[in-house]
């Protein structure tokens, strides 16, 4: 069951193989330009693992940022992170001691993997869903540090930071794509183009993922309701 479990959350793993391998080298190429070597690239891809985050966390280093500042800031990035991950906890209860790591783990694209609660057929639940996660990291580790020694003979690093919105964009086109229901989607796409015309493109994320869990909630109330 092991090697099944393990071969079933590789095969789970592989659409974002490339892509995080691909923004793992656009991030570390951004740090080498920043002036912080390989070391580096290995130990916040192993140890922060918050994609957006660690490419915002290249300014915040190469500009000598405080700590206050560092929190605050990664607070917002992250934000979206206390909302999404709420709707795993029934579907992580009981993982035991995978359980910490896991909830480390979860990324956009490792909960876009496993948000609907579907385990391949003889595959253990927990060490599935814990392997899809390890796999996915261990992805963007590589990316960092390939980036990083290729960061070494490039000439230039313009345009590498939008491969992050690249990611996003194709998370959200693969959700479309496979699922039947579009209302969470429409929801998302709307609180959050409504919070950036209201707030503006500095100020919108935590006020778009405010309402967007509001929105859902009424909605799975009314569903539970009519039920």
């Amino acid at each position: 069951m092991t090697k099944q479990t393990i071969r079933a959350a590789f095969i789970t793993s592989v659409p974002v193989l490339a892509g995080y391998i691909v923004l793992g080298i656009g991030f570390g190429i951004l740090l080498r330009g920043a002036g912080y070597g390989v070391g580096w690239a290995a130990a916040m891809s192993a140890l922060i693992y918050g994609g957006s985050m660690q490419y915002v966390g290249v300014g915040l280093l190469a500009s000598g940022a405080s700590i206050i500042t560092t929190a605050l800031t990664s607070f917002m990035v992250n934000a979206r992170h206390l909302f999404y991950s709420i709707s795993m906890i029934g579907v992580y209860k009981g993982a035991g001691r995978a359980k910490p790591y896991m909830i480390f783990a979860l990324t956009d694209e490792t909960y876009s993997l496993l948000c609907d609660g579907k385990v391949p057929e003889g595959a253990d639940p927990t060490m599935y869903r814990f392997f899809v996660s390890l796999f996915n990291q261990c992805y963007w580790i590589v990316g960092g540090v390939l980036g990083n020694l290729l960061g070494a003979v490039l000439p230039s690093t313009a345009g590498v930071e939008f491969s992050m919105t690249a990611l996003f964009v194709a998370a959200f086109t693969e959700q479309w794509r496979t699922s039947r229901d579009h209302l969470p989607a429409l929801t998302g796409a709307g609180c959050t183009l409504l919070c950036l015309l209201l707030f503006g493109p500095e100020n919108f994320l935590i006020p778009a993922m405010a309402l967007i869990t509001v929105v859902l909630t009424l909605l799975r109330g009314r569903e539970e309701a009519t039920a």
